[in-house]
């Protein structure tokens, strides 16, 4: 069975307000990409993934029009995917949910919040912690709550997923030196506190024995910037702990002079190139990786087959400026 993470570039830019999906020669909000060739690029990726579960990171939104699940569903027919129904839990007001697209005749999926009190709050609620060691406690929302599944296999077999995507550090609406610095610092304390949030719900699973799957984009990685020296820890050593295991994410913490592989692509435009990043992750419990698990990343130029496959190539460049992830369980 196939799991796959995927962030995708703006998807709510490719519907309408009637969640129909719109594949026109009308500019999408990727650069130089229209909405008929990044849909049709995703229906592609989507097809040859071959997946039976994706957790789609950034979404389609919901409001007061629209629905997630609905174009989604409408994508997913458009290109007669297997995985043709989906869940997402709490929604948010960035246009960029957090979806589960799986298919009803291998699993059963359903939206599964959990809470552990104060310790560890629903994700939509508040988070308190103190973070800064000054007797004050600061409080903690999620941009984006997690999405906390329930799943079985149609074979009987039970496991939780959780679907993450942590706020990014970057200093918007920051100017000078200062300001920038000041922004960078406080989104880091957000993001390492939504870290710790994540992670005592991965103990409350922990503790119960119950298989887990933790994928999404965490929008953080060891030595990913400058600020990580002033807290000790990345929001992936935070999240995995010493009991979840993704071997892209222990590669990256093997070391500094390592080679880390990545799974996402941006391009800088003060600097005239790209950046690539390792930021997408499927971590699984010790029990689900005694499963013959086996990860992928399909980067268009760093995994032979994508890279041998031109139109899959192409097609992965052009959907998003992320990668899919996959992993493969004997379940």
């Amino acid at each position: 069975m196939r799991f796959a993470t995927y962030n995708i570039e703006w998807f709510t830019g490719l519907f309408d307000d009637d969640n129909r999906l719109l594949t026109d020669d009308t500019w999408s909000s990727r650069y130089k990409v229209t909405r008929r060739a990044q849909a049709d690029a995703l229906g592609l990726v989507f097809d040859r993934i071959d997946a039976d579960a994706v957790l789609i990171v950034e979404a389609p939104d919901t409001s007061r029009r629209r629905r997630t699940g609905a174009a989604l569903e409408a994508f997913a027919a458009h290109y007669g995917l297997r995985t043709r129904e989906a869940v997402m839990g709490f929604s948010n007001d960035t246009q960029q949910e957090i979806a589960l697209l799986y298919d009803p005749d291998r699993i059963s999926a359903r939206h599964a919040p959990m809470s552990d009190g104060d310790h560890a709050p629903r994700f939509d609620r508040t988070f308190r912690i103190d973070l800064d060691i000054d007797a004050t406690e600061d409080s903690v929302t999620f941009s984006k709550p997690p999405l906390e599944l329930s799943v079985v296999t149609h074979g009987g077999f039970a496991f939780r997923m959780i679907g993450a995507h942590l706020k990014s550090k970057a200093p918007h609406g920051a100017n000078g030196a200062q300001q920038i610095m000041a922004a960078a610092i406080a989104n880091r304390r957000k993001q390492l506190a939504q870290a710790i949030w994540l992670r005592r719900r991965i103990e409350q699973h922990l503790a119960q024995g119950t298989p887990l799957i933790v994928l999404g984009d965490l929008n953080d990685g060891p030595g990913l910037d400058a600020y990580e020296a002033l807290f000790g820890r990345s929001s992936v050593e935070i999240v995995m702990g010493t009991e979840l295991y993704d071997p892209h994410a222990r590669l990256a913490l093997a070391g500094p002079l390592k080679a880390v592989p990545t799974s996402a692509r941006f391009w800088i435009r003060p600097e005239n190139r790209f950046l690539q990043a390792m930021l997408d992750y499927i971590m699984v419990t010790p029990d689900l990786r005694a499963r013959d698990a086996r990860w992928r990343i399909w980067h268009p130029l760093d995994d032979p087959e994508c890279w041998g496959d031109a139109v899959l190539r192409d097609a992965l460049v052009t959907a998003s400026d992320h990668f899919p992830v996959t992993l493969d369980l004997a379940l």
